[in-house]
């Protein structure tokens, strides 16, 4: 499954790195792709939204269900 999220405040490819290492903390997720420029990151996986969204906060950003 694939799930989207709005994810606010990256402004480099660092903030990439450490967003989608935080995603791929969280059980159930396979990969996680973060994008600065869109500002949203793409899990593939069977993570809940609310595990995800909770992961990304933890990091440092806000996050929301695309």
């Amino acid at each position: 499954m694939s799930t989207t999220l709005r994810v606010t405040g990256m402004t480099c490819d660092g903030c990439e790195d450490i967003v989608e290492t935080a995603l791929e903390m969280a059980d159930g997720v396979d990969t996680a792709t973060a994008d600065q420029e869109a500002q949203e990151a793409t899990v593939e996986g069977d993570a809940s939204v609310e595990t995800l969204i909770e992961k990304v906060r933890l990091a440092g950003y806000e996050a929301e269900a695309a």
